[in-house]
């Protein structure tokens, strides 16, 4: 092992290589070592520079390595268990906010077309046949731009979001590990810390996904983010942010427990000495994603309706019976959104963009772990190679 924390094989050597083509070899590797130095210095600079560590947390489990000469011991790597147990909740913080940015903007489009294919009475240049018919459609008619609208609310909401959800997770399930079945892991313990994490998770996010939502919608009337906020704020009050928060918790409680207790298990079939694997979290990950979307979607129909306030919803559409609901300007509550779904779908209005939900998720976290074991493990095993570099300068 390095002290740039990438493994000798990775590395071109000049001995594979002869004459100049090694000295080219050797210049790309030099380059490709201070690259990755520069990007985990700026990583541990960030994380440094994160909150304080809670109740004494020591920066990184010490590794304890096996008598024997020290050149032997220096060499070795560091078991990947040995290193994320002992990360800072900084670290936690840092990669989990990587991962939600991550996660929410490389699945930005999709999102999109979900808001629009759950949309309950939808105008007829806004109805799609299915995720691919309806990305054409919006492209074509509304620009290639139209479906990154409302990116930037998701990206500033997503930061904060999940770098609680994940520091809070990740203590949580070690505390309740410990107490539940010590020396092992508990489903239990993952799904309840999944649960109080989506607590912070939801109260950061919940105005991000107004303004994103509202901004999705066909023929959306707002310009800009701020446009939107502005309006929204003088119209329907500071508590319109917070109108799908219930909504969002009953659906996020039961979607993260299971969510957390698929994955946990998935790594143990798929991943039992939990190595640093990325195809094992990415797969867990993925799959855990689509059960969880799918048996939350009927929830996730009617927090999209909270948040939209659709100007259509009672409204008589062309060719259709209907009329306002009598002394109601708004949709407020779960039962209230319940019914208003049943009135207008059916059964199967609970059900709408349940497609697009399973597309969009899947893929949404298999990149959120991926992304996040990659700089947890990074990071940690980063600060901890240079913590050995100064023992030994001080030796």
């Amino acid at each position: 092992m390095e002290a740039d924390g990438f493994p000798r094989r990775h590395r071109m050597t000049a001995e594979t290589a002869g004459g100049n083509a090694g000295v080219a070899g050797a210049s790309a590797g030099a380059e490709v070592r201070w690259f990755s130095g520069r990007i985990w210095g700026v990583s541990e600079s960030l994380v440094g520079n994160l909150s304080p560590r809670i109740g004494g947390e020591t920066e990184i489990q010490t590794v304890q390595f096996s008598d024997g000469p020290p050149e032997i011991a220096d060499a070795s790597e560091p078991e990947y268990e040995g290193l994320p147990q002992g990360a800072s909740t900084s670290t936690h913080m840092f990669a989990g906010a990587v991962a939600g940015i991550m996660e929410h903007c490389l699945m930005f489009p999709i999102d999109c077309v979900k808001t629009r294919m759950q949309s309950l009475q939808p105008e007829p240049a806004a109805r799609y046949r299915n995720v691919m018919d309806a990305l054409r459609r919006i492209i074509t008619t509304e620009g290639v731009w139209r479906p990154m609208r409302g990116l930037n609310a998701t990206a500033v909401g997503a930061g904060p979001a999940h770098a609680l959800y994940f520091a809070c997770y990740e203590k949580l399930k070690k505390s309740l590990g410990d107490i539940i079945h010590p020396g092992a892991n508990s489903h239990l313990a993952n799904g309840t810390a999944g649960c109080v994490a989506t607590l912070l998770h939801d109260a950061a996010m919940n105005p991000s996904e107004v303004v994103k939502q509202r901004l999705q919608m066909y023929n959306s009337p707002y310009r800009g983010v701020m446009d939107c906020v502005r309006a929204v704020w003088q119209s329907e009050g500071p508590g319109a942010f917070y109108r799908s928060y219930t909504t969002q918790l009953t659906m996020n409680v039961p979607f993260q427990a299971l969510h957390f207790m698929t994955y946990e298990y998935l790594q143990e079939l798929l991943n039992p000495h939990r190595q640093y694997n990325p195809s094992s979290h990415m797969v867990s990950g993925g799959l855990a994603g689509a059960i969880a979307a799918a048996a939350t979607t009927p929830l996730d129909v009617c927090k999209t309706l909270l948040n939209t306030q659709e100007s259509l919803v009672g409204v008589p559409a062309a060719g259709q019976g209907g009329g306002q609901v009598p002394g109601h300007r708004h949709i407020t509550g779960l039962a209230h959104a319940f019914r208003t779904v049943y009135r207008l779908g059916g059964l199967p209005g609970f059900f709408k963009g349940v497609q697009a939900r399973v597309i969009y998720q899947m893929p949404s976290t298999a990149i959120s772990w991926s992304v996040y074991e990659f700089f947890k493990y990074g990071i940690t095993k980063h600060q901890h190679e240079k913590r050995v570099a100064q023992q030994r300068e001080e030796k």
